[in-house]
């Protein structure tokens, strides 16, 4: 008897859980059945795929090797139902998108807006993650495009060139320097108060390499996940952040010209060499790039 794709399903949740109480709970299915299952896949296969003896379950050597095709089979599956599922004529279908929090704030709006105009029947799934959590995640096919930074990417993964993204050093109108247009020197900034993103984002490392070269070691007081968080934080607060040009167009927020200036950098849209481009990725990968067309140089650039 050949294996049916629920005991492929059944052998990775045990493995992954390392438990088959925990995988059945997952599963929504009784121990019982789902030990069952897992000792038919292994009489099918002609090996033990789990050693049950420890207090976790664990792969043997063949379990391994099972599992890393066993997950390959269901992740070229899945491609394979959203091929078919795909309608040329975008009535419906799934996109899977995913950003850093810069973008978040100024550019997954305007994206989505002009997505469910044009395509009504496409859903948009948008998650927000650090950039090397995108590209293993577009590896894994999880996603079905990133947006993100150029640089090194990982082996298997495209970059389309987008726009240039500015940064300024950013505080509210409680901060000594609000509404001041004189371009402040970058070594003024070491001892005070900072609010910046996580060390996890690429947005952080940019900024610290700049004060790095700068020999700036600024205070940084809070840290935080997203920008939105960083904006409500320097509103309410004197101190100051770094933020992208294009989402300080709050009258609350005060952007500080630098000197020398934070140094730019380059947008790209992510995407995995090999994965199948269904219709709806393809039309947003037109939309964005059409969108980037416009705003090459973003608003405060």
């Amino acid at each position: 008897m050949a294996p049916e794709l629920r005991h492929l399903r059944y052998l990775l949740a045990v493995a992954g859980h390392g438990s088959f109480t925990r995988a059945a709970e997952e599963l929504r299915i009784s121990q019982p059945t789902l030990s069952h299952q897992v000792k038919q896949l292994e009489r099918t296969v002609g090996a033990q795929l789990l050693d049950r003896t420890g207090r976790a379950v664990r792969l043997t050597d063949a379990g391994r090797v099972y599992v890393h095709y066993a997950r390959r089979a269901l992740r070229d599956l899945a491609a394979a139902e959203r091929a078919v599922g795909d309608l040329a004529d975008l009535s419906r279908g799934d996109l899977r998108l995913a950003t850093t929090p810069t973008f978040t704030a100024y550019l997954v709006g305007p994206l989505a807006a002009r997505l469910h105009a044009r395509h009504p029947g496409i859903t948009l799934h948008v998650r927000e993650m650090t950039q090397d959590r995108i590209e293993t995640a577009l590896l894994a096919d999880e996603l079905d495009l990133g947006i993100a930074f150029h640089g090194p990417h990982p082996a298997g993964l495209t970059a389309v060139a987008l726009f240039t993204e500015t940064l300024s050093l950013v505080v509210g109108s409680a901060h000594p320097r609000a509404g001041r247009t004189a371009p402040l020197p970058a070594a003024e900034l070491s001892g005070q108060p900072l609010a910046l993103l996580s060390e996890d984002f690429a947005t952080r490392v940019h900024i610290d390499g700049y004060f790095a070269a700068c020999g700036v070691r600024p205070h940084v007081a809070v840290t935080a996940d997203s920008i939105n968080a960083l904006t409500e934080i320097v509103q309410q607060t004197a101190l100051a952040t770094v933020l992208p040009d294009a989402v300080t167009h709050d009258p609350r927020l005060h952007p500080v010209p630098l000197e020398p200036a934070l140094p730019a950098r380059g947008v790209c849209l992510l995407r995995r060499d090999s994965a199948y481009r269904s219709a709806a990725a393809r039309a947003f990968t037109g939309l964005v790039q059409e969108w980037a067309d416009g705003n090459r140089r973003l608003p405060n650039d």
